[in-house]
Order: C-alpha cells, then sequence, then structure tokens
C-alpha cells in the first residue's frame, strides 16, 4: 500500500508581503483540490547563516536545518515559487538548498537524502516583465543537479504589482487556472513516480 503523497510548498523569499508567498498559495489551493497533503512552510521560520564548511565542521548543522531537512525528507513533491534577484535565484533560496544539501551525521558525503527522487514544480512572479522566468532557470538547473525532477511545466507571471489583489489573491482567472495546473500536473507526476 502506498503511502498519500505530500507536498512542501514555500517561496525563496522572507519578505512578509512577498509576491512569491501569495502565488504559492494559489499553487497550494490547486493541490489540495486534487487531495494533496499540503505542508506550507515560511523559510523566515528557519534561519539559516550563510553557509560555510568550517562553521560545519565546527558545530555540526544548525537547528533550523535538521528542521528543514526533515521536512524536505517527508514530502515526496515541492512547489516552490521563486522570487529573482538580479536574473538569477534568491541568496536566501540558494542558501537553504545549499544548507539541506549537507549530510547529516552517518549519511554518505553526497546523499543527498532530502532531494535524490523527489519531484518539483516551479513557479515565479516579478514587477518585471518576464515574471521571473530567467531565475527559474538557475533554480531549475540546480535542483536538477541534485537528484530532484522537475516537472517541464512552469509559470512565471510578470506585473506583480498589478497582478494581486489586496488579499493576495491573482486577480486573472485564467493565471489562477495555470498556476493551479502546475501544482495539478506535480500531483499527476509525483503519483505516477510514486507507483512505479
Amino acid at each position: 500500500m502506498s503511502h498519500p503523497i505530500k507536498f512542501l510548498a514555500f517561496a525563496g523569499s522572507a519578505r512578509i508581503e512577498s509576491f512569491n508567498k501569495k502565488l504559492i498559495n494559489v499553487a497550494v489551493e490547486g493541490a489540495t483540490s486534487a487531495g494533496i497533503d499540503v505542508t506550507v512552510l515560511d523559510l523566515i521560520d528557519y534561519p539559516m547563516p550563510l553557509f560555510n564548511e568550517d562553521l560545519e565542521a565546527k558545530d555540526g548543522l544548525p537547528d533550523s536545518v535538521l528542521r528543514f531537512k526533515a521536512l524536505l525528507k517527508s514530502h515526496q513533491g515541492f512547489l516552490i515559487a521563486c522570487p529573482e534577484y538580479n536574473g538569477s535565484i534568491t541568496p536566501l533560496l540558494k542558501n537553504a538548498i545549499d544548507w539541506a544539501s549537507r549530510p547529516e551525521p552517518g549519511e554518505a558525503p553526497m546523499a543527498l537524502s532530502c532531494f535524490k527522487g523527489k519531484v518539483a514544480a516551479l513557479l515565479a512572479t516579478s514587477p518585471g516583465g518576464l515574471g521571473g522566468l530567467r531565475g527559474l532557470v538557475h533554480v531549475r538547473a540546480i535542483l536538477e543537479g541534485i537528484g530532484v525532477f522537475v516537472i517541464p511545466d512552469q509559470k512565471a507571471i510578470s506585473g506583480a504589482y498589478q497582478a494581486f489583489d489586496d488579499q493576495g489573491h491573482l486577480i486573472n482567472e485564467k493565471q489562477v487556472k495555470a498556476v493551479q495546473a502546475i501544482a495539478l500536473k506535480l500531483a499527476d507526476v509525483t503519483t505516477k513516480l510514486s507507483q512505479s
């Protein structure tokens, strides 16, 4: 009997009013409508020092990293909304991935236990005209390089200041359906892979 599919959903931003946090909530609605159990986390609740191998050797993995890793391990799929900083991944998200990729005591150096065999879907929104699309290229490359299967479907929404209402909802219904379709696709792919 297979375990129920669980998704971990988060944005690569610590900003309270982050558009990408609002975007991830739209995707979560799509996933839950498909019967997926979704855990939403905020990276601000998992403060991690800037990755430094000397710090790791001296003090081991910080508690925040261990908690983040435990969540990654206990979910089969990841819904990630990625702000774009200067055409690339945010330092917050890159640092979290770097820490999570480090082995825990007893694990092989390149175990990548949080990432290998997992499935992810990427989303982005930005005030700019490309909607964060350039950053998604880098996030995809990083995740695929550490063993995550990133589904081809993705969505980048431009003009973020105008795209959301005061309650944080996407205004354009076509965009809502497109974002939720990504979550549904992730559910479909993750379910099929878990049964293979």
